[in-house]
């Protein structure tokens, strides 16, 4: 039996399915809940629910206290609903839509597939059916039509196109099935399931304001997309991408990049390499270590942040100290998928009769 989710404060109503999380259906009603792992493991979907009850699922301790639960937080991800209503703390007065609802197993073609750097390879794949909608900076779940292999989440490097076409930048991961397959054993033509979209790296599409985007790894990704969108909707303001490497011949899309530069006069491409000397218009560092001298006042600035979360953290440290503002820091850290930690004897939460 279907469950309703209201969201204060508006008061908006939407349907959960028997199936669903409190995520995914929102997601399905478009309506925009930070997210990444999707597994309970980065805390980033916590949500306050205000009445009903609900049953977890199984999270990490790092991802949700056992503080915040008593406090009534859950992680919406893997939260369903087990009353009639689940009251959400959803923070806006009018809960605007703001997403498009996702496909699942959509199936694509491999029409290009190339190496990008020596543990990255770029895909490019276009859809057999209609193509998928989506904010640049989102990103799919993708595995094999085989269930043997695992879906594994990647950003999407560019903007939405015409022909549905969407570009993956996929790193090697030691021990990582589906990053292996990818690399080692997929090829042009085959196909592969893809669902999504999924994520709010989006930042705030209504806020003029000169933009800053700290990179590293294939955390580039959803940084390239984000410009690509920004430069074709003819976007004026100064777009600065940092892109951190730990050597010279890790640096891809060199040449997008360079187009991009002659293309639009307010666009620059800034490299630092930590693990040897740069060359020429290089710097040699850390992004966190170098912000400063780039960027020592980032108050005006939209700040997008993308890589592992150890990066990202670092890298969002920094930015606070250059004067960002918290809300116009906007963030995407690859978290590993968890495994399940929660005993079973602690998934139904019930918030009402918690404070």
């Amino acid at each position: 039996m279907a469950k309703f989710i209201r969201l204060q404060p508006s008061g908006k109503e939407i349907t959960c399915a028997e199936d669903q999380t409190v995520l995914e259906a929102l997601e399905h009603a478009g309506y925009a809940l930070p997210n990444n792992c999707r597994a309970g493991a980065c805390g980033e979907c916590k949500t306050r629910v205000l009445s009903g009850t609900f049953d977890q699922g199984f999270v990490m301790d790092m991802a949700l206290s056992r503080k915040d639960r008593a406090a009534g937080y859950g992680l919406m991800c893997m939260a369903k609903p087990t009353s009639a209503a689940l009251e959400l703390d959803y923070g806006t007065a009018d809960a605007q839509p703001k997403l498009f609802p996702p496909r699942t197993g959509v199936p694509f073609v491999v029409v290009d597939k190339m190496a990008r750097a020596p543990e990255v390879v770029e895909l490019r794949l276009r859809p057999l059916g209609g193509r998928l909608r989506y904010w640049p900076g989102q990103h799919v779940m993708v595995g094999s039509t085989d269930p043997a292999h695992a879906e594994r989440q990647y950003s999407m490097a560019n903007a939405p196109r015409p022909d549905g076409e969407i570009v993956l930048l996929v790193g090697r991961h030691r021990g990582g099935e589906t990053s292996t397959w990818i690399h080692d054993a997929l090829a042009e033509g085959d196909v592969v399931a893809v669902s999504g979209p999924y994520g709010t790296f989006i930042g705030d599409v209504s806020l003029e304001a000169p933009v800053v985007c700290l990179a590293g790894g294939t955390g580039l990704a959803p940084i390239l997309a984000l410009t690509d969108g920004a430069l074709r909707r003819g976007f004026s303001l100064p777009v600065t991408i940092v892109y951190s490497a730990r050597r010279s011949a890790e640096v891809y899309e060199r040449g997008l990049t360079a187009y991009w530069q002659r293309r639009y006069p307010n666009f620059h491409f800034v490299v630092t390499l930590t693990r040897e000397a740069g060359g020429s218009g290089e710097y040699g560092g850390r992004i966190p270590d170098i912000l400063p001298g780039l960027f020592p006042h980032l108050a005006p600035y939209q700040v997008f942040i993308a890589g592992s979360p150890g990066f990202v953290a670092a890298c969002e440290a920094a930015a606070l100290v250059c004067h960002a503002l918290p809300e116009r820091v906007f963030t995407e850290a690859y978290v590993p998928r968890a495994q399940p930690a929660l005993p079973a004897s602690e998934r139904l939460m019930e918030p009402s009769a918690v404070g």
